[in-house]
């Protein structure tokens, strides 16, 4: 028996981390595998919480070490997940949601390819570029930077297993927490958990 593997991707300011949060208030049985980055913290950002932050030469040498489930770089910085903790947690019967971009997700379906792979589309390019101004948490050429990659990275939506139009935050959250849900009932899944009851039945 063991965990669901979820990915979700979308590009910078689409409404991912916030999505992937009101999930996990919202359904106990999930964790977040939280990533290893290179990149500086954010304001209000807690290392271990947010982010495991760590140096280049500690992340090249984990990578080197085959630490990592997956690992991309992304604007400049690199980023990755911990192989042996979302095995581990897996095994456990937990269900596990990555917040990871296309570039790592292609590679997580490679490896898993039973993971439950989720975009986040914004409405529109204007909308995207409004809530990337809103969080206040970059700098022009930052943003600038994300809106180019954003097209490239919008590219691959092809390759995922659901797409979320994330219009209304209200509709997005419950749409993402439904995808969840229904990934529990897939018929592998449950002949798993219930394999008892199903043998006593047939």
């Amino acid at each position: 028996m063991s965990g669901n593997l979820y990915i979700v991707s979308a590009p910078s300011g689409a409404g991912k981390t916030s999505l992937v949060a009101a999930l996990l208030t919202a359904d106990a049985q999930v964790r977040k595998s939280v990533s290893y980055t290179t990149r500086a913290p954010r304001p209000g950002e807690i290392d271990g919480r947010h982010y495991h932050f760590v140096s280049m030469e500690t992340f090249t040498r984990m990578a080197a070490a085959g630490d990592f489930l997956e690992s991309a770089q992304v604007h400049g910085n690199r980023y990755g997940t911990s192989k042996r903790w979302v095995t581990e947690q897996l095994a456990a019967d937990t269900d596990i949601v990555l917040e990871i971009d296309w570039q790592g997700a292609a590679q997580v379906r490679r490896l898993m390819p039973a993971a439950i792979s989720i975009f986040i589309l914004p409405p529109s390019f204007e909308a995207l570029l409004q809530r990337l101004n809103t969080r206040g948490q970059d700098s022009p050429e930052v943003i600038a930077t994300r809106l180019s990659n954003a097209r490239e990275e919008i590219a691959h939506v092809h390759d995922f297993d659901y797409v979320i139009i994330n219009t209304e935050f209200r509709v997005a959250a419950a749409e993402l927490q439904d995808i969840i849900r229904a990934g529990r009932l897939r018929t592998a899944h449950q002949l798993a958990r219930h394999s008892t009851l199903i043998n006593r039945l047939t």
